[in-house]
């Protein structure tokens, strides 16, 4: 018994000794990463991805709204306009359609106004004509194609949008991808614009061009 008993101390004391090495270990462990995170630059501390607004490259300066957008894909998956992080208009919040999906967006506060889409295809150029002159000075105006977004399109209705900074909807034609953000009131051709062609040639999709990406950061109206 008191060989047994001896035996069960022994242990238990190797058993205590072993575990606080293990302790000692575990807590220098903690110390040396700790200090080699305390040293390390600001971006190598984690590994975890920054998330910008809207999914952008980048984050976007104070004064400014970030945006991504992209125009329809052929005729069946519409244009998504993305502002501070949130949707304006998808097909997930099914607000968007045929022809030129527009967004109006408060210049100062970055708030939504109001979205529309104006088919240009089977539809009246008229009551886009009728929306287009009722902006208010001060409000971006986001516009995205989807299918056709120009056959109805005319004289009046280009200058109207040309108005509004873009420098390519004068030669917009039938199917042609377009993606574009200007302003009511802007004085210079606006550098958020991008368009491509339809054409047997180089479309991606049979009938249609290739989707049209853009992403940026609008300057918020200060006066």
């Amino acid at each position: 018994m008191v060989r047994a008993g001896g035996t069960l101390k022994l242990a238990a004391l190797v058993a205590v000794f072993f575990l606080g090495v293990f302790l000692v270990f575990q807590l220098l462990a903690i110390n040396t990463d700790f200090k080699i995170a305390r040293y390390l630059p600001a971006n190598e501390v984690t590994t975890q991805p920054l998330k910008h607004k809207c999914g952008l490259s980048k984050t976007c300066p104070p004064g400014h709204f970030a945006f991504k957008m992209a125009s329809g894909a052929a005729s069946v998956v519409g244009p998504r306009i993305c502002l501070e992080d949130k949707f304006l208009m998808s097909s997930v919040k099914n607000n968007v359609g045929r022809g030129i999906n527009l967004a109006l967006v408060n210049g100062k506060t970055g708030q939504l106004v109001t979205t529309a889409f104006y088919d240009m295809w089977a539809g009246d150029v008229a009551p886009l004509i009728k929306f287009l002159n009722e902006i208010e000075d001060g409000t971006i105006v986001m516009m995205a194609s989807f299918d056709d977004p120009a056959t109805k399109l005319n004289d009046e209705a280009r200058k109207l949008i040309t108005d509004l900074g873009s420098s390519v909807v004068a030669n917009l034609g039938f199917r042609d991808n377009w993606i574009f953000v200007g302003g009511k009131g802007i004085k210079t051709k606006t550098p958020f614009e991008q368009h491509i062609k339809n054409s047997a040639d180089t479309n991606k999709y049979e009938g249609w061009p290739e989707v049209l990406e853009m992403e940026g950061c609008i300057p918020q109206r200060q006066d």
